[in-house]
């Protein structure tokens, strides 16, 4: 082993570089299974941020479903999600450049449509198949008749070329999701919610029973209400509806009990504090399924970390699986295998195999075929500290790491501190190489689940309720001032970043508190008045809970505004921004960009051609995130190991 340089933190030469990460990671998700084998979706950044439908058959081969340039992403909900639905070998799917269905057959090479040309503007997402009548049904979401907000409702697709945009089978509330159909054929399921209510906070579970002419008849309110948030209704084989609630204060799991034509009562199949449901930004959310009537496999959550388990539904009796992996999501299984996407503090994300009866894990496919010496990466603990309110705050911390290099004596290191987006969401500690880019470099990093995340139960989600841009602020800071008073990290070298609902947590905290030097905020909200007037359907009353009722409580919109106190602002910020952002438009940030610019306060700002909400072209990743590092080695007065191209800030 060679003897450790010694070089100030932030100036440690890494090998996990912009380039490796863009060029050698894909995200992988949204797992279905049918006799002809496994099937994932894969976003490629190297291909523009494609999604494409990948395949592996029994015998192991993997091919793409989709080819060149169809790219499998609904913008239903804007953030999509349940993107195709596969049966018999047979993929369907909604297609991003059109938003049209088509369908793949198992010899086909190119993808045929389904629905009628319409430039975009009717959206088909989280498709259930109903084979006996040859159709799919699918939540639609139908921006024709302008003037008025989007219309939701679920509709049946014939699965003949040249079908129609769809009947209408299910209309009234302002949104749906999760058709789910019975083994036998003879009932459909689904969530269903209306403004200003956002899934996590109250959905209905409906059933319905299917006509013979293929209509739905005897449609029944079986379970939630305004108050009750329910996840992932789900049927076993045996037709026994399943479904996961947050009635006892968290997501568990229970299932409906049939006493006659309409009359059901629910059963608690598991009540404990851990989480089974997850909030549903996206479509095609999946933590639990069935690999017998009676037998379930399922991941929950506990204090921020994914456990797999089984659950008897008969004893009800939950028993662990040993499992190396600490996130686990999109959980399918058939008979005795059950296929999921997992990752570990030490290993990226994973599409795996687990095989019951040999008690097996396989990995079908990582995100990451990278070997990364793990003498260059920084294991996260786990921490709880004190906030505001007498309260206890989560997060993850990782300690500088680099095999190759040691600090002078008696510096510490660079703070770098993560707010996540939702902001109901939450951080893992799974392996993501973009945190291990800096912590490689030394910088320490505190990755923040603040009230308001989920994974922690409902009462530490509902903190937020009208105190965003206050508590999750709060919580920041406080993890921050934890670190400091401990002497792990520079108190005057503490930065902020975030992206979306986490960068108005960022620009909050610049602007009306004092505990950080510099920040970077990813299409982040600096402006809520401008955000509530100008946003897409599904978030367009998410701020009455956030924040209050608009117009009427305006004052406190303009009062948690950071546009409106940019006198306040007193360090460097830089702004990364998708030029076709529908959720959070250019403007949001190049308001603040002016303002910045007016007070001569260092300020940079790059615009991303051809990118919405998030970034999903390789280029533009790896700009990112070497032009936040470049940022704060500037702001910091360190000079990085490694070239790097040059940001313009203005006024430094």
């Amino acid at each position: 082993m060679t003897e450790k340089r010694c070089a100030p933190y932030g100036a440690w030469k890494s090998p996990i570089t912009s380039d490796l990460i863009v060029q050698g990671t894909i995200g992988l998700g949204q797992i279905m299974l049918d006799e002809a084998g496994v099937y994932w979706i894969e976003a490629r950044p190297s291909e523009n941020g494609r999604n494409a439908i990948v395949r592996r058959t029994p015998d192991g081969a993997i091919s793409d479903v989709t080819p060149m340039p169809f790219n499998a992403r609904t913008r239903v909900h804007e953030y999509g999600g349940g993107d195709y639905a596969v049966s018999n070998g047979v993929v369907y799917f909604a297609n991003f450049a059109d938003q049209r269905m088509y369908r793949v057959s198992p010899n086909s090479t190119e993808p045929q449509a389904l629905t009628p040309e319409t430039h975009g503007a009717v959206r088909y997402a989280d498709m259930t198949i109903d084979d006996a009548r040859r159709r799919l049904i699918c939540v639609r979401e139908d921006h024709r008749e302008s003037g008025r907000e989007a219309r939701n409702t679920l509709v049946s697709v014939e699965f003949d070329e040249g079908a129609a945009n769809g009947r209408v089978l299910v209309e009234g509330h302002d949104f749906y999701s999760s058709p789910r159909i019975s083994p036998d054929g003879k009932r459909l399921t689904w969530l269903a919610w209306n403004h200003p209510n956002m899934p996590w906070d109250g959905t209905e579970l409906w059933m319905s029973d299917i006509a013979q002419d293929d209509s739905l008849i005897n449609m029944r309110r079986i379970a939630g209400g305004a108050y009750e948030s329910i996840f992932q209704p789900e049927w076993s084989p045996d037709n026994r509806l399943h479904f996961v609630s947050d009635r006892s204060g968290w997501w568990n799991l229970y299932r409906v009990v049939q006493q006659g034509e309409s009359d059901e009562r629910i059963e608690a199949l598991c009540e404990m504090n851990a989480e089974f449901g997850q909030p549903q930004w996206v479509f095609g959310l999946s933590t639990y399924a069935f690999l017998a009537p009676q037998r379930i496999i399922c991941a929950r959550i506990e204090k921020g970390q994914a456990r797999l388990a089984l659950l008897d539904t008969e004893t009800k009796i939950l028993s662990d699986i040993e499992c190396p992996y600490t996130d686990i999501s999109y959980v399918r299984a058939h008979a005795h295998r059950a296929v999921f996407r997992a990752g570990s503090t030490t290993a990226p994300a994973a599409i795996v195999s687990f095989d019951l009866n040999a008690r097996r894990m396989d990995v079908l496919r990582r995100a990451s075929d990278l070997k990364i010496d793990e003498g260059y990466l920084s294991i996260p603990q786990a921490i709880e500290f004190p906030t505001k309110n007498d309260l206890t705050a989560h997060g993850f911390y990782y300690a500088p790491r680099n095999r190759d290099f040691v600090a002078p004596e008696g510096e510490p290191p660079p703070l770098l501190v993560k707010s996540h987006g939702g902001p109901t969401a939450a951080t893992s500690a799974a392996l993501r190489l973009e945190i291990q880019y800096w912590t490689s470099r030394g910088f320490a990093l505190l990755d923040v689940n603040y009230g308001g995340s989920t994974n922690y139960g409902r009462a530490y989600r509902e903190r937020l309720k009208d105190e965003w841009g206050v508590v999750d602020v709060d919580d920041c800071v406080s993890g921050a001032h934890y670190l400091i008073e401990r002497r792990l990290v520079d108190a005057n070298r503490c930065a902020i970043d975030g992206g979306s609902a986490g960068g108005y947590t960022t620009l909050c905290a610049l602007t009306f508190r004092d505990a950080f030097k510099a920040g970077a905020s990813y299409y982040g909200v600096s402006d809520l008045e401008a955000l509530v007037r100008d946003t897409h359907k599904f978030e367009s009353r998410y701020l009455d809970k956030l924040i209050g009722k608009y117009p009427e409580q305006k004052d406190v919109y303009d009062a948690r505004s950071p546009i409106n106190f940019t006198e306040h602002l007193s360090c460097p910020v830089i702004f990364f921004q998708g030029a076709e952002d529908k959720v959070v438009p250019p403007n949001q940030a190049e308001m603040m960009v002016e303002a910045l610019r007016a007070k001569k306060l260092p300020v940079a700002y790059v615009l991303f051609e051809g990118e919405q909400h998030g970034f999903r072209r390789a280029e533009n990743i790896k700009r990112a995130l070497d032009g936040e590092f470049y940022f704060y080695s500037r702001a910091f007065g360190f000079e990085p190991a490694e070239k790097i191209e040059p940001i313009t800030i203005e006024n430094l």
